[in-house]
């Protein structure tokens, strides 16, 4: 059986939070006419919302799946995999914030 550092579970779960918060707030962000700036995502937003949503969950947990396995591992003998990891979810809780400043620009409070 494997075993897997508890702390892994943790960032697993504050990512795939953020992934749902950024999928909300980006088909909020969406309807009141902002564009979805990843291009492969593009086609997805623009159809059904639940397919947008089940397929940036899936990509992204199947990648934090992966790189949890991989978390020993180290790229070219020097950076661990467990780096990426870390660098997923800040990129997420920058991404988050950047999204909630732009529903503040759209959103202006009344």
């Amino acid at each position: 059986m494997d075993w897997h550092h508890p702390q892994w579970l943790a960032v697993a779960i504050l990512t795939l939070l953020l992934c749902s918060a950024d999928a909300l707030m980006t088909l909020t962000l969406i309807s009141h006419g902002a564009v979805e700036a990843n291009p492969f995502m593009q086609p997805l937003v623009g159809g059904s919302p639940l397919m947008f949503t089940l397929v940036k969950m899936g990509l992204t947990s199947g990648g934090i799946v992966t790189l949890i396995l991989l978390a020993k591992v180290r790229i070219l003998r020097r950076i661990p995999v467990s780096f990426l990891l870390y660098t997923v979810l800040l990129g997420y809780a920058v991404l988050v914030g950047y999204e909630f400043w732009l529903l503040g620009v759209l959103l202006p409070p009344s």
